[in-house]
């Protein structure tokens, strides 16, 4: 009974995430028929060429990338959640985030004391260098991991590299010229569209690449829950699966972060969520169950974000804190997460 439930629950979850993609390639600030995009993307006729230039080139590879940026942060936010035993643990808790921002800070705002303001800044080199800096952090931290046992210590080394470079940013920011203080706040805000259709597929290169080692950490998961003494018992070496989520979650999030910037509350809500529908502690059905509700409820904030019938756009990372801040709260106040961690 329970399996059937389940499996349910999956196939309505999969059906309501093609809905809401349909849906988010048809409305914006042109309104296009979802009969009208699928006779395109089948056949290849469309009825106007702008109908094929806006499905095809924007709005499509923008869906793809709403799908992916959910199941990235969706999956970090579950493994971290399980790893640190905390239900407010997201991607961002190793400064990963703030690692991303740094890189692009650097960038963008440190041109004013370089002597390279002004030159064209292309997304490419916005995102490589967003890359690097999550890595940076994420290397500082992995050699903490080195000579800290305790997941709690680590989850608090962490918090600390990030406000440390927070702290250097908003230096930066202080000394920077005003249109590259524009631009980095531009990308803070966020943002899932300007990709190409290369970028796109190196997105879904690192996703893969990501995700692919949790598949083989499924019992792991499942016996951390009782705790690293359990999951030694059992034979899985506690050490070995920090370093899997420390790498998987820099992949995984810090990606994210150069291609489209911060998005905010994903992570720590999709899990919980995840965790509501099914009533499931076992990673094999939370960890497709998550990334599934991921992508339908970042397409879902895209949607918003869009203002159908405006050309105007709110940053992503805008419309997630405003469903996700609420959702966190909902869950905080409703449930007994000291049963969970």
């Amino acid at each position: 009974m329970k399996t059937n439930q389940n499996a349910f629950f999956f196939i309505l979850a999969a059906v309501a995430l093609v809905f809401l993609f349909l849906i988010n390639l048809g409305l914006g600030s042109v309104s296009i028929p979802v009969d009208t995009i699928l006779s395109g993307l089948f056949t290849g006729e469309w009825e106007k060429s702008s109908h094929r230039e806006i499905i095809l080139n924007y709005r499509f590879p923008k869906s793809l990338v709403a799908v992916m940026a959910g199941i990235a942060l969706s999956l970090s936010g579950l493994q971290m959640q399980t790893f640190f035993r905390n239900p407010l643990a997201g991607p961002y808790v190793l400064g990963i985030s703030s690692g991303g921002g740094f890189g692009v800070a650097i960038l963008l705002l440190a041109g004013s004391f370089l002597g390279f303001s002004g030159m064209v800044i292309s997304s490419w080199a916005t995102a490589i260098a967003g890359i690097l800096g999550a890595v940076s952090v994420l290397a500082l931290v992995s050699l903490v991991a080195w000579r800290v046992r305790d997941s709690m210590t680590l989850l608090i080394v962490g918090i600390m590299f990030g406000a440390a470079v927070s702290a250097i940013i908003s230096v930066l920011a202080f000394f920077s010229e005003a249109e590259a203080l524009k631009l980095y706040t531009i990308w803070s805000m966020g943002s899932l569209g300007g990709l190409g259709w290369n970028q796109v597929g190196l997105l879904g290169l690192l996703l893969g690449i990501g995700a692919f080692p949790l598949l083989l950490a499924t019992r792991s998961f499942n016996a951390l829950l009782l705790g690293e003494t359990y999951a030694e018992s059992m034979g899985i070496n506690p050490v070995r699966l920090r370093w899997l989520v420390i790498i998987s979650t820099g992949i995984l999030a810090g990606s994210i972060t150069a291609f489209c910037g911060p998005i905010a509350f994903v992570g720590i809500a999709v899990p919980h969520l995840a965790r509501l529908v099914w009533k499931s502690a076992d990673h094999r059905i939370l960890f497709p169950g998550s990334a599934l509700l991921g992508a339908g409820l970042l397409l879902l904030c895209d949607t918003i974000g869009q203002l159908p019938g405006s050309a105007q756009t709110l940053p992503i990372n805008a419309v997630t804190s405003l469903v996700g801040a609420p959702v966190v709260i909902a869950l905080v106040l409703k449930r007994n997460f000291s049963k969970e961690f």
